[in-house]
């Protein structure tokens, strides 16, 4: 005798249906969960998508249904649109029409420009009418100045940030304001290039004479050539370290005397010396202030300061802070020059470090605490004003 399987309740299909056609199962998916066979659950769906069907799932028909979740999917994905363009509009939603304007034209072959525009609560009129004007004064000023502002940025070696290369744009004729600068500058994507750490190179672990702190951080000068600061760093090459001794007037932050080479010798600050005293012809009154370096305390370096009549002043052990000027010159030459390429060769290093100095450093850097002035030019001021 054949057994025959008993009829599933009128319920029970019911709830099958809702699990495909509602919440979206696939056949198979709805026969693993419920444990019915995938032809008997497509014979019921087929029955209730009939042209005879009824309101078998409580007071709608299939037809509701499906029409229902048709417009909740259409609502989601409206929604995640609205989301996405929320996020990438960001900070555009507080700026003005223009703004909004143009997030519009930039993403309009993603999104449908009506949902932009009531995301960003804009007229679509207003947009459409905007793409057939012609751009406005400031507009066009705008990219004439995005122009000027990549050239000079290139020209000052990406190392200037918005004051300083708003006052090398005003010195080459352009008037515009610091908060003008730095919001094409954002546009354009430039940043200037950030510093990093040094380690020290000083050997004070020696039996020299050491001298007291004159300055005692106070960097004050009144005058070129009353103080110096001097001090020893290194650059990286395929054939060793390269040793850059160099002299730096405190007043006019110029580059006053250096040297360069394979070891890091008293011999080496010894030319940076002579260097400087060659170039500035001093008068009697300097003070020479150092670290507590072996080079700096032998007898013959201070024995030709003596002879100029320099005063002799060193820094505390292991204080950077009191040679402050000179290591701030050290940052801007490795974060502008030396980090930013590679040297096969001691002699290419040689030759790149000396037109930074002679060139871009001493005679184009605008420094903020010269009036953004280079240091040369400062130093003409100066002497033009006190003749």
């Amino acid at each position: 005798m054949t057994r025959k399987t008993p009829p599933y309740p009128k319920e029970f299909r019911a709830e099958a249906i809702r699990l495909i056609l509602e919440q979206g199962l696939t056949l198979r998916e709805a026969s693993e969960r419920i444990a019915v066979a995938k032809g008997t659950l497509a014979g019921w769906v087929a029955n209730a998508r009939g042209p005879n069907a009824q309101r078998a799932l409580g007071s709608r028909s299939v037809t509701e249904l499906e029409n229902e979740v048709s417009g909740l999917r259409k609502e989601l994905a409206r929604t995640r649109m609205e989301r996405d363009i929320l996020k990438k509009a960001g900070g555009v939603l507080c700026q003005g029409i223009a703004a909004r304007y143009a997030f519009m034209k930039a993403w309009r072959g993603q999104y449908p420009v009506p949902l932009v525009a009531h995301v960003l609560e804009v007229s679509r009129a207003g947009f459409y009418a905007g793409l057939k004007r012609p751009p406005s004064q400031r507009a066009q000023e705008d990219e004439r100045l995005k122009v000027a502002v990549l050239a000079t940025h290139r020209k000052t070696r990406e190392t200037y940030g918005t004051k300083r290369l708003l006052a090398e744009l005003r010195e080459d004729g352009w008037n515009l304001g610091r908060d003008r600068l730095a919001r094409i500058r954002k546009e354009l994507g430039i940043r200037c290039r950030q510093r990093r750490r040094f380690k020290v190179t000083t050997d004070s672990q020696h039996s020299l004479p050491i001298t007291p702190n004159l300055l005692e951080q106070q960097f004050t000068a009144s005058r070129p050539d009353e103080v110096w600061h001097g001090d020893l760093t290194f650059i990286a090459t395929d054939e060793g370290w390269l040793y850059l001794a160099a002299l730096k007037d405190q007043y006019t932050c110029e580059i006053v005397g250096y040297a360069m080479g394979a070891r890091m010798t008293r011999d080496l600050v010894t030319a940076a010396l002579k260097m400087a005293l060659w170039r500035r012809r001093l008068a009697p009154g300097l003070i020479h202030h150092s670290d507590r370096g072996s080079q700096y305390c032998a007898e013959d370096y201070q024995a030709i300061l003596k002879k100029h009549g320099a005063r002799i002043s060193m820094s505390r052990k292991g204080n950077c802070y009191d040679n402050a000027p000179i290591e701030s010159f050290w940052g801007s030459l490795k974060n502008e020059m030396v980090h930013r390429r590679p040297f096969a060769t001691r002699a290419e290093a040689e030759a790149v470090i000396r037109e930074y100095i002679e060139i871009f450093y001493n005679r184009q850097r605008r420094q903020s605490r010269l009036g953004y002035l280079a240091p040369a030019v400062f130093a003409q001021s100066y002497w033009r004003s006190a003749a």
